[in-house]
């Protein structure tokens, strides 16, 4: 199982191992943290599942799509490495990949 890293809110760094083909909101989910809300479901209709991706990891990702793009945009916390962690399937190609979770807004 590849490795992700999830960095909270307050700072507190975690290594998690996530199932492929899960989203990585649902790894994160998955192991306990609560303050990412993802209250959609996972559905791309919220912005609660907002996280920062490590530089190194965002041209691994796949482009952002419209309707994502528009819900980030309503986010204060919004910067170049932001993405809905629910767009976002957890590869082998993904292991180290580290994620801080965004500030609520």
């Amino acid at each position: 199982m590849p490795k992700l890293i999830v960095v909270t809110r307050s700072g507190e760094e975690r290594e998690v191992m996530g199932e492929v083909g899960l989203s990585v909101m649902e790894v994160i989910r998955d192991n306990g943290f609560d303050e990412l809300l993802a209250l959609c479901g996972g559905c791309c209709s919220c912005a609660t599942c907002h996280v920062h991706v490590d530089p190194e990891f965002v041209d691994k990702l796949p482009p952002i799509g419209p309707d994502e793009n528009d819900l980030l945009d309503s986010s204060l916390e919004r910067d170049a490495q932001s993405r809905l962690s629910c767009q976002l399937q957890f590869t082998q190609a993904l292991d180290g990949m580290r994620v801080r979770i965004a500030a609520e807004d």
